[in-house]
């Protein structure tokens, strides 16, 4: 194999799919597939054991998923650059992007566009299948803006509340955690409720998940 290969590793965990993306990298001249592995813990064992230029990897893999790769590769200095390759949905993609992958291909596209992306991003490019980037370039937009219009609408202290709340804690663990008492955070939400026009606790949650609020 020639030095100049570009040395991978592949995470997916369906097999056909797993042993199709081998097949393409080994028929296309230049890539070494250095190890397949099925979920995201392999992954990452993979990566610091054979430090490849590229790790290809899936999203929506049970157990530690993609996310969670992304996330710990993130927080490290390793030299392996990650292409993902997805079926999820516009917002995931987004998330992906946010955490550090550098090259986004959909599953329904051309094979060829992720042999493309690859090159790509081993010559120290980003690369997005173009319907993936216009799809995340809309979601980050999208994002922003509404984030601009609730911290309009907002303080920062209601902002904090209101995230609480659409991470799922009750009025006693928003209280502790903001060191303030319980009736506070009822006030808080009281406000909340009547600056964004909503009902109630379950109203707020779906308009934040709506506006895409971490």
């Amino acid at each position: 194999m020639p030095s100049a290969s570009i040395r991978l590793v592949l995470a997916d965990d369906h097999p056909i799919v797993l042993d199709g993306l081998k097949q393409l990298f080994l028929l296309e001249p230049g890539f070494q597939v250095l190890d397949c592995v099925t979920d995201g813990e392999k992954a990452l064992k993979a990566v610091h054991r054979l430090e490849p230029d590229i790790l290809v990897l899936d999203l929506g893999m049970p157990g530690k998923d993609g996310f969670a790769v992304l996330q710990e590769l993130n927080e490290q200095t390793l030299p392996t650059q990650v292409v993902v390759l997805t079926a999820l949905g516009h917002n995931r993609v987004t998330e992906a992007i946010r955490l550090g992958a550098r090259g986004i291909v959909l599953k329904d596209m051309a094979p060829a566009l992720l042999i493309q992306c690859v090159r790509e991003v081993h010559a120290g490019r980003k690369w997005l299948e173009k319907r993936a980037a216009a799809h995340a370039i809309d979601a980050i937009l999208t994002h922003d803006a509404a984030m601009e219009e609730i911290a309009r609408a907002l303080t920062p202290r209601e902002l904090e509340v209101a995230r609480m709340v659409k991470q799922g804690l009750r009025n006693k663990a928003i209280a502790r955690q903001l060191d303030i008492t319980v009736g506070t955070t009822k006030l808080h939400l009281h406000n909340i409720y009547e600056k964004l026009k909503l009902d109630g606790r379950v109203a707020l949650v779906r308009f934040l998940a709506s506006k895409g609020l971490d």
